[in-house]
């Protein structure tokens, strides 16, 4: 049996931040460890704003940098991430315009098609491509959508989310397998396309080992706390102002390295504090570095039904540094952070609440330590990628499609001659 080959379609990838780029770096580098031939068709680095990504020190993958056969970028418009709706509507329509005309020209054959969603439209892509390459088709899903518009409040009108929603819900049932970052997600996607668990596969956002922080110094506090990650529409960011002047009184420090939609706002409502520090976006290595020198991690998300669902990215982040959490958040993330005491989570906007519950974590050493180790102790059980990957390659050596094959340079050819015909 030759090399299996297959075509990861993702709007976003290295060098981007954030976890969706993040998710599909690892898997991309680990399907090449494990004797697959991964191509990825994405975008032009552009999130949270092209003009980053100017800056080497995001091109920190030499061996990513090089791979210049296997890695297609498509160029889009310099359109800015805003709240807008109809804004993103056509930025997303763009991207899966360009990806379609790619593979609508390609001559080459896949063993596997691997799509990461949201956005849905990319979704869409990797169905089309299921039928243009007659291949299998893996959804991974990492936020649900159209249900998270309704969450951010963005947008409302019935008929088109009922539109968006049956439009989710055909993308479920023509998926060969359905790959989940939260095990909160299992359940609305059974009911919501009437499938079995069996087509459903458990692969949270995870970090490779050498990724993990020493947590020696842990065991003294350094009254420094952390928000890292996106500052959207789905995070509450009223509670981090709420929190600020209260941390102040306290001597406590806050270290926020954001970005997304509400950051200026945010930054201008805090920024003369004399407790806080604004750092802005830096490398995956960087930031893990600068959050281990904390002594607890904040997360906040909006009190809304589907983020109950939710595992956020930076909840996996705070423990990949051995720093415990303080979460206001519901529903699945909460019951993981309390069930195995690698935090607090509560379901309370009160920032006095929150407050309390910061200063029992820093006036206790030894508990907070103790945190400390259960949350490595979960990353190494439960979201190391080199053992999570072992059952997506267990499937895909399981389930190969006996396709006729052009050679290797054929696939990388074709498609950088498609995605240069979409520059002129």
């Amino acid at each position: 049996m030759g090399v299996k080959r297959v075509l990861i379609i993702t709007q976003h990838f290295y060098p981007e931040i954030g976890s969706h780029a993040n998710r599909i770096k690892h898997l991309y580098m680990l399907l090449a460890q494990n004797n697959f031939e991964a191509t990825v068709l994405t975008t032009q680095p552009s999130y949270p704003n092209k003009k980053m990504y100017e800056d080497g020190q995001f091109w920190d993958e030499e061996s990513l940098n090089l791979d210049n056969e296997h890695i297609i970028r498509i160029g889009i418009r310099n359109r800015k991430y805003s709240a807008n709706f109809l804004n993103r509507l056509f930025y997303y329509l763009e991207i899966m315009f360009k990806f379609i005309m790619i593979i609508l020209k390609d001559k080459y054959k896949y063993d596997y098609i691997f799509v990461t969603s949201p956005p849905i439209f990319t979704g869409f892509v990797g169905l089309f491509a299921k039928y243009r390459y007659k291949t299998k088709f893996i959804l991974d899903i990492r936020d649900l959508w159209p249900e998270s518009l309704k969450g951010v409040g963005v947008f409302d009108n019935a008929v088109i989310l009922n539109i968006f929603g049956a439009l989710e819900k055909l993308l479920y049932k023509k998926s060969d397998k359905i790959v989940i970052n939260s095990l909160g997600f299992q359940e609305y996607i059974q009911r919501k396309a009437g499938i079995l668990e069996s087509k459903i596969m458990f692969i949270p956002n995870s970090v490779i080992k050498e990724e993990m922080a020493s947590i020696e110094h842990k065991k003294e506090q350094s009254k420094k706390i952390i928000y890292a990650g996106n500052l959207g529409l789905a995070q509450n960011t009223d509670i981090i102002y709420q929190l600020v002047p209260l941390l102040e009184e306290k001597g406590i420090q806050l270290t926020v390295i954001g970005y997304g939609v509400n950051k200026k706002q945010l930054v201008e409502s805090i920024k003369n504090h004399k407790n806080v520090t604004i750092i802005n976006p830096v490398t995956k290595k960087q930031c893990l570095e600068i959050i281990a020198e904390h002594d607890l991690g904040l997360v906040t998300l909006k009190d809304k039904d589907v983020f109950k669902t939710v595992l956020p990215g930076k909840i996996i982040d705070y423990m990949t540094c051995g720093v415990p959490i303080v979460g206001v958040i519901d529903g699945y993330a909460k019951d993981l952070v309390n069930n195995h005491g690698v935090g607090i989570a509560i379901h309370d906007n009160n920032p006095e609440q929150i407050l309390s519950h910061i200063m029992n974590l820093l006036d206790n050493n030894s508990t907070r330590y103790k945190m400390a180790k259960k949350c490595q102790q979960l990353i190494l059980n439960d979201f190391n990628w080199e053992k999570n990957i072992t059952s997506l390659i267990a499937y895909m050596n399981e389930c190969t499609l006996p396709l006729q094959r052009k050679d290797t340079t054929d696939v990388t050819e074709s498609l950088h001659v498609r995605m240069e015909s979409l520059h002129k």
